[in-house]
């Protein structure tokens, strides 16, 4: 293949990323490749410890994706047995454990939502039971003899944890090795992940040097903040954005953002130039664009990567009706519900038409104030919503969910 010259390589790679770890050996790795026509392999694990693939996951997506566009093979290792452990980086405490068929049944979300962003045909798909489903009791005792506590207890997390006697449970010391090792069963080249994975991708070129193997180049990158502005973006914490969302309710959520966290997700999450960004960051820091209308283009833009430009365009549409002109969304789904004495209570409401996934959800956004039943406020969560047979009610939770919703008549 045709190939660009390894200095255009390096620039494209450090684009958008923290730290790149040796830089001088990725040159040689480089020049190499190009030498003998033979593409690094790239390496980025993924645990499937939810279903879903948010905005924070694409930016090592992303990156891959480049590194494809350069001709280089991306191995992407779904951690079904990492996933059984969980990864203590950045925690205070430890993983809830989750099942083996867990773990699968996200791992099969995962997958389809990988390739929104990478050539399936450039990218091999590992699973890591392939080896460690395989180790009997002395290989395992094998791998742990090749590192110290005292090494382990280097990490933050873990040195944190045990100066405030907090738990670390035995299992999760395994995790670092078990990411380590699966650099030594690819043969990686190089491996991303964001800056708190910065010990455990380290680890990788510790145990390929163990193994006889070439060390790893390590890639670190930034972490996304969520849509919240305060911490990292996280399934567990809400503060989310799904890939796999729908248009409108990706371009919602990118609206809620901070204006602050503007510039950073045009950066992090879109394929603009740096030359573009520069010209957006001083517009808005000179107050000659709306952040508002930023924002915007952002969401747009965002919505239309995962579903598509027309999509995208249709949620700026519907999104500028709703709060600019205080309309309502042209399709509104609806619910016919059995009510027992012409009432509901407002949480089985919320849960039987899908606008809360749990009791518990709707509990605390009555509490909150987001839920409105024709208009009015609800903020009691023991209410009960009137639902007389012939009647149909409009049910908001939050900016952007809505419901109609009428009673089943008696009999049927």
């Amino acid at each position: 293949m045709k190939w660009l010259s390894v200095q255009e390589q390096l620039k494209i790679i450090k684009q958008g990323t923290e730290e790149l770890i040796p830089e001088d050996e990725m040159l040689k790795k480089l020049e190499r490749a190009v030498a003998e026509d033979r593409p690094l392999r790239v390496k980025q694990g993924f645990d499937p410890t939810a279903p879903d693939v948010h905005l924070g996951h694409t930016i090592g997506l992303r990156k891959l994706r480049q590194f494809q566009e350069l001709g280089h093979r991306v191995v992407l290792i779904i951690g079904d047995y990492t996933g059984m452990v969980g990864d203590p980086s950045g925690l205070s405490e430890t993983r809830p454990q989750l099942d083996h068929e867990e773990v699968l049944r996200n791992a099969k979300t995962y997958e389809e939502q990988f390739f929104k962003l990478v050539d399936r045909q450039k990218t091999e798909v590992r699973f890591n039971g392939e080896w460690f489903g395989k180790m009997n009791f002395m290989e395992v005792m094998e791998l742990a003899s090749k590192v110290t506590v005292a090494r382990l207890l280097e990490r933050d997390d873990f040195a944190n944890r045990y100066q405030k006697n907090l738990p670390i449970s035995l299992h999760e010391l395994y995790y670092p090795l078990m990411q380590a090792y699966d650099s030594v069963a690819i043969e990686a080249d190089v491996e991303l992940g964001a800056t708190e994975q910065k010990f455990n991708l380290l680890m990788g070129r510790h145990f390929q040097q163990i193994h006889g193997q070439e060390p790893q180049i390590v890639l670190t990158l930034p972490v996304l903040t969520g849509i919240d502005g305060v911490q990292r973006m996280s399934k567990s914490l809400g503060n989310y954005v799904g890939v796999a969302e729908s248009a409108g309710e990706i371009f919602g959520k990118i609206m809620s953002i901070p204006d602050s966290l503007v510039i950073s997700y045009f950066e992090l999450l879109t394929p603009i130039s740096p030359a573009e960004l520069k010209q957006k960051s001083r517009a808005l820091q000179s107050a000659r664009v709306n952040p508002r209308d930023l924002k915007s283009e952002l969401a747009e833009t965002i919505a239309g990567i995962y579903q598509g430009a027309e999509a995208a365009s249709r949620a700026r549409e519907e999104f500028d009706r709703i709060f600019r002109d205080r309309g309502l969304p042209d399709e509104i789904p609806s619910f016919r519900l059995k009510v027992e004495g012409g009432k509901l209570w407002i949480v089985n409401l919320l849960k039987e038409t899908g606008l809360c996934t749990s009791g518990s959800e709707s509990r605390r956004l009555v509490r909150q104030g987001a839920v409105e039943v024709d208009g009015a406020r609800i903020t009691d969560e023991n209410a009960e919503v009137g639902l007389e047979p012939g009647r149909e009610v409009l049910v908001k939770v939050g900016k952007r969910r809505f419901a109609r919703v009428s009673a089943v008549p008696e009999g049927s």
